[in-house]
C-alpha cells in the first residue's frame, strides 16, 4: 500500500502570522513538519501553499512544494487541487498533515493511511485520543468524536458527548470511572475520489453550526473510519505560547 502526504501551509494566521516560517531551533516550522512526514512510509511528501515566501523556504531545504490557488476555503480543497495536478488515481490515498504540527509522530501518519486502506467501506480515516479531565471534556475548543463498534465515526461535536447522564447527575467534578470520551485529532487520510466529490458540495448546515468541516462528509452519507492514535500526538502550534512550548521541548532533547 502506498500513500502520499500533502501539507497545506498558509502564510496568514490571525494568532501567529507567518506561522510556517517561524524559527524552531534554526529551522522553519514547515521544515520540521516535512522532516517528520518523510520519516513515515509516504511515497511522496508535498507542501501545498499559495505564498511565494513559503515556496522559497521549502525549496531552500530541498522539500517538494506546489503553488495552489489563493481562493481555497479549506485545506481539503487545497488537497484536491494537488491530487488533480499530480494526476493521482481516484483510489489513491492522501494524508493531510497540518503544517503547524512540527512534532507529529511518523507512526501516526502511517496508521491513519493503513486504516483507510483496510476500511474499504470508508472514504476518510482519522484518529482520536482519550480525554481524561472534565475540563477538557467540556471545552468547546476540544472536538469530541464518537464511533460505532466497527470503528466508523457516528459524529463529531464541540459539545461534551456522550453525556454521562446518571453519573453527572450525582457529580460533575470528575469523569465517571471507566468513562473514556475521545478527543478528535486533526489528521486525515482521504481517497482521492472523496476529495473530488468534496469540492462539489456546499457547506452542510451542521458543519456551519459546529464549524467542523468533517461533518460535511458525514452529512453526505460518506463513512469516516475512526481509531485511537497509536502514539501520543503533541498539540499543534496556534499561538506564540504554543510555539515557545515546542521550542522548549526541542531544545530539551
Amino acid at each position: 500500500m502506498e500513500f502520499f502526504v500533502v501539507i497545506p501551509a498558509r502564510y496568514a494566521s490571525s494568532r501567529l502570522p507567518a506561522k510556517p516560517l517561524a524559527d524552531i531551533a534554526g529551522k522553519p516550522m514547515i521544515q520540521w513538519v516535512v522532516e517528520r512526514a518523510r520519516l513515515s512510509d509516504a511515497k511522496q511528501v508535498i507542501v501545498a501553499t499559495d505564498d511565494e515566501r513559503i515556496e522559497a523556504a521549502v525549496k531552500a531545504f530541498g522539500g517538494e512544494v506546489i503553488m495552489t490557488r489563493t481562493d481555497h476555503q479549506s485545506g481539503t480543497d487545497r488537497l484536491q487541487e494537488v491530487a488533480e495536478k499530480y494526476g493521482m488515481a481516484p483510489d489513491a490515498i492522501v494524508v493531510n498533515v497540518q503544517g503547524d504540527e512540527p512534532l507529529i509522530p511518523p507512526e501516526v501518519i502511517n496508521q491513519v493511511a493503513n486504516n483507510l486502506d483496510r476500511a474499504k467501506e470508508a472514504s476518510v480515516a482519522t484518529l482520536s485520543e482519550p480525554i481524561h479531565s472534565v475540563e477538557d471534556f467540556c471545552n468547546p475548543n476540544i472536538v469530541k468524536a464518537l464511533s460505532d463498534e466497527q470503528g466508523i465515526a457516528m459524529t463529531f461535536s464541540r459539545a461534551p458527548i456522550p453525556w454521562p447522564r446518571d453519573a453527572f447527575a450525582k457529580n460533575q467534578d470528575a469523569l465517571p470511572e471507566g468513562f473514556v470520551p475521545q478527543r478528535h485529532i486533526g489528521i486525515y487520510a482521504y481517497r482521492v475520489a472523496l476529495l473530488n466529490r468534496f469540492v462539489t458540495w456546499d457547506m452542510a448546515p451542521i458543519e456551519a453550526t459546529e464549524s467542523l468541516e468533517q461533518l460535511r462528509v458525514l452529512w453526505h452519507g460518506e463513512k469516516i473510519h475512526l481509531a485511537e492514535a497509536c502514539a501520543e500526538v503533541p498539540g499543534g502550534v496556534d499561538t506564540p505560547e504554543d510555539l515557545q512550548r515546542v521550542i522548549d521541548f526541542i531544545n530539551s532533547q
